[in-house]
């Protein structure tokens, strides 16, 4: 007589389909997980319907998501990169907030998530908001995507988290892929310290203005651009950060023609300026100043002028700091004639 199988943890079948989650956890596993795959382990957010009650135990695929926001990430190029937990929560939502409807259409589409859509971004949040606060106030679910990616990230969202968490809604997250991290790990520069500084002014002044800020951030810089744009934004980059700062570009990424191009920023702007615009999205990483190029000390430069004055004329003195230090020629020229000036004149 054939033995009844033994019991254990269901395994998610061969070939299952994206989107399809294994059945509940047998009682006895114990960790701290949330028992509802959708809610934080502080169970601020619960499962609506008899979930928990253990005569029954319906599906919880089949019951409402408890009342409030949730952040989806969605993929950045490769529709695969979706989790199983981000499909199940577009699916039970009531309403998913979409940057575009259209754009977002293809990858429901693929995942079989029919739930409807209703467009929120940039240009209509502040008309939108107040009916999305209505709607969480009458005890709906509601999914927030972008485009590709993680929400907030270089989009309004974070005002309408703001205002949900002003007026106590819940707020919870479905964590997955993020261009400006994968961009960060794929370019072999230091990741320990980053700033993420987004897009960058479309102007060469005001581009190099802002550059300006980032200089002295102890960490790698992550930057969006256009590729009309690159080539100009990688120019301005070396003259304001140095040329021969470290640097990636990053492109295509998790799609098919993914290139990820690591070199100095000088090397880099020459490329882009003699290939012309790439195609697809940009990611721009670029590594940490290193010690050797950081500005020296102005103890330091003043010794160096003083140094060089004493054989040297002060413009050639000052255009000579100015190639050792990458330092501006009209500002060490005037301190080389401070410098210069007799004791007590």
């Amino acid at each position: 007589m054939p033995q009844a199988p033994a019991k254990g943890p269901p395994q998610m079948p061969s070939g299952a389909r994206p989107g399809t989650m294994p059945n509940s956890r047998p009682d006895s596993a114990t960790d701290d997980v949330s028992e509802n795959p959708l809610s934080p382990p502080d169970s601020s957010f619960r499962t609506q319907g008899n979930a928990r009650d253990g005569s029954s135990k319906p599906d919880e695929r089949l019951l409402p998501l408890s009342s409030g926001l949730y952040l989806v990430a969605t993929p950045i190029g490769n529709l695969g990169d979706i989790t199983f937990r981000a499909i199940d929560i577009l699916k039970r939502a009531d309403i998913i907030l979409c940057e575009d409807t259209r754009t977002s259409g293809k990858l429901l589409s693929r995942y079989g998530v029919k739930t409807k859509r209703i467009a929120y971004h940039e240009h209509n949040a502040a008309k939108m908001r107040p009916e999305i606060m209505d709607r969480l106030g009458k005890g709906q679910a509601l999914a927030l995507i972008s485009d590709a990616g993680t929400p907030l990230i270089n989009d309004p969202g974070y005002k309408l988290v703001r205002d949900c968490k002003t007026e106590g809604f819940n707020v919870t997250a479905a964590p997955g892929a993020s261009s400006p991290i994968v961009a960060l790990v794929l370019s072999g520069l230091p990741s320990d310290h980053f700033f993420y500084a987004g897009f960058l002014p479309p102007k060469t002044s005001a581009r190099k203005k802002e550059l300006t800020r980032f200089s002295d951030i102890p960490g790698s810089l992550i930057f969006l651009e256009s590729p009309k744009r690159l080539a100009g934004s990688l120019a301005d980059m070396a003259e304001m950060l140095g040329d021969a700062r470290e640097a990636a570009v990053a492109r295509e990424l998790t799609k098919m023609f993914e290139e990820v191009r690591t070199e100095t920023l000088g090397n880099l702007a020459a490329h882009y300026a003699a290939e012309g615009a790439p195609k697809g999205e940009i990611v721009v990483i670029v590594g940490p100043q290193s010690e050797r190029d950081a500005e020296p000390d102005a103890d330091d430069i003043d010794a160096r002028l003083v140094e060089l004055l004493k054989t040297l004329r002060t413009k050639e003195a000052a255009d000579q700091v100015a190639k050792e230090t990458g330092l501006k020629k009209r500002d060490l020229y005037n301190r080389a004639l401070e410098l210069s000036k007799p004791s007590g004149a």
